[in-house]
């Protein structure tokens, strides 16, 4: 009977859970409520364990305090749209029990931490919703509270918890009505109950092998980077003054797998940021040490030395510093958007730095405080522009050193557009916010895509391969042809006070197409001046916005 579990098993769990995760992404993908085809939530889920699996990886200690705080840093760092930011607060309630819990959990302390999880996961949401993520973590928290005493060996205790979220699961449809339209279960449960049994595989002994990782074929034209990172560091914080890095090639004939590692583990000795990867053809090798020449020594071992390259960063850091504090402003603008055309608008906007994301591709919150801290602003606005990423990017705010962070709630592009209009220069970060927010509520959008799957949902019957038109909450259009979608959708959207129409078409419809139907929308609409822009977006015909 196993009537405890120690750290090694528990850190067997998170690998055997995001493993389960990954293999049944697609599946969780597939349970999107609306038939379009940007269903995410089990790659944003899978990307936030993975990255909690990729910073329990760079330690070996079976300790559960360190064991937890890697998994709670990792899955916070990598959480991406609604679902994976749920997912990593459930996970930190999880293990800020677990790492001052004694070397041998019992159910009882098991259930406690789920029941933290559950309560860090409610109240990260402002406006908690029933029928998702939460309820099926809500019900097996409090059933596992309940049962503790009763289940007291996990192979009875797990499966029972499984089972309870498993009925939780199920009821979603009936507390959240769309689900039930659509004919589905919350993905964001079915997310967390396939990491469940994930944890149940580890438990009973099956085997766990390691996360998949996506590398790239080594090549001798491999860049390390240019050290720009070290521009947020203070003098004093640089431990380590020299970035060495260098190529291992013509091995010798006795160099095996182990000496790689064996090289590795000195490396780790005499410095940090450590990177010791490859294979016995070439080793590519990066350390921030204070004795270069016995980083070398150590290789020399091993082969001959190629491309070696030694910077001194604590003079980098001064004359970075220097030109930082020269060319500093009080507010800057991030957005976050797909489609090249939609990046360049952004650009003239004068926003100061655009990254990659919407549906699909949902940016990590360390994706989005990577980019806020490369603006050289104490107060920085970030246009999320999908109402999946703006818990990720209000997550940003704990990891962001020597910024502000102000999150306008931007839910979609044009939304985006107007905030970025909205910014001056001249007067302060808390007018400036206002001055956005104020400046959403002028502008309805729409965007216009195809279906992926059969279904009836909002009053439709929608086959799949048909065009549809939708705003930020429910579909609104069906035709068989894009350009008849546009205009039902821009007439159900249009109101009397509209004055301009603006059209942004994506990656798959052709210029002429797209002035073809702006032709079509001035005769629908003379009351509206009409214009087109190339987007580029995937994924989405059309954006449209309507001011």
């Amino acid at each position: 009977m196993q009537k405890t579990i120690n750290c090694a098993l528990f850190r067997k769990m998170v690998l055997a859970g995001a493993r389960a995760l990954e293999n049944n992404r697609a599946k969780v993908d597939a349970l999107n409520v609306f038939p379009v085809p940007d269903g995410d939530t089990g790659t944003n889920m899978s990307l936030t364990l993975q990255s909690a699996v990729k910073e329990l990886s760079s330690s070996a200690s079976n300790s559960f305090t360190d064991v937890c705080d890697l998994v709670s840093k990792g899955a916070l760092k990598g959480a991406r749209g609604n679902s994976g930011v749920i997912l990593s607060q459930i996970f930190r309630g999880i293990c800020s029990v677990l790492r001052v819990s004694k070397p041998e959990v019992d159910t009882r302390t098991f259930a406690r931490a789920l029941e933290q999880g559950t309560k860090v996961a409610y109240n990260a949401v402002s406006i908690p919703k029933e029928g998702t993520i939460l309820t099926v973590v809500r019900m097996m928290s409090e059933f596992a509270v309940k049962n503790a005493g009763k289940y007291r060996d996990y192979e009875t205790f797990l499966p029972a918890v499984i089972e309870e979220g498993d009925r939780a699961l199920q009821k979603t449809p009936e507390l959240l009505p769309v689900l039930k339209k659509a004919g589905v279960v919350d993905s964001g449960g079915m997310g967390l109950m396939t990491i469940m049994r994930g944890f149940l595989s580890a438990l009973m002994g099956e085997e766990v092998t390691e996360m998949p990782q996506e590398t790239a074929p080594m090549s001798m034209d491999d860049d390390f980077g240019d050290n720009s990172d070290i521009i947020n560091m203070d003098l004093g914080d640089i431990q380590f003054a020299y970035c060495t890095e260098f190529f291992v090639i013509n091995l010798k004939k006795s160099t095996t797998l182990a000496d790689i590692d064996k090289l590795r583990e000195k490396l780790m000795k005499i410095g940090d940021s450590v990177i010791c990867i490859g294979d016995l053809e070439m080793i590519k090798v990066h350390v921030h040490t204070n004795t270069p020449g016995v980083a070398l020594t150590y290789a020399l071992e091993l082969g001959e030395l190629d491309r070696p390259k030694i910077e001194n960063m604590l003079e980098q850091n001064r004359q970075l510093k220097a030109k930082v504090a020269a060319e500093k402003k009080e507010q800057g603008m991030l957005a976050i958007c797909t489609g090249k055309g939609i990046e360049d608008i952004f650009k003239d906007l004068f926003v100061d730095r655009v990254i990659e994301g919407g549906q699909t591709m949902n940016p990590s919150a360390s994706d989005i405080a990577t980019a806020v801290q490369k603006i050289n602003a104490d107060n920085v606005f970030v246009f999320p522009n999908n109402k999946n990423i703006i818990l990720a990017a209000e997550q940003a705010k704990a990891l962001v050193e020597n910024r502000t962070i102000h999150v306008i709630p931007t839910k979609n592009i044009p939304q985006g557009f107007a905030a970025a209009l909205a910014f001056s220069p001249d007067v302060s970060a808390e007018e400036n916010k206002t001055n956005m927010i104020h400046a959403l509520d002028n502008v309805k959008s729409g965007q216009v895509t195809h279906a992926v799957r059969t279904t009836n949902v909002n009053g439709f019957k929608i086959k799949e391969g048909d065009i549809i038109g939708l705003d930020d909450k429910k579909i609104l259009a069906r035709s068989d042809n894009i350009d008849d979608a546009v205009l039902t959708l821009l007439d159900k959207l249009k109101e009397d006070y509209h004055e301009v129409i603006t059209l942004y078409y994506g990656q798959d419809v052709s210029e002429e197409d797209a002035a073809a139907l702006t032709e079509k929308v001035r005769e629908a609409f003379p009351d509206c001046d009409v214009d087109y822009h190339n987007g580029g977006q995937p994924v989405y015909y059309y954006l449209v916005s309507l001011e």
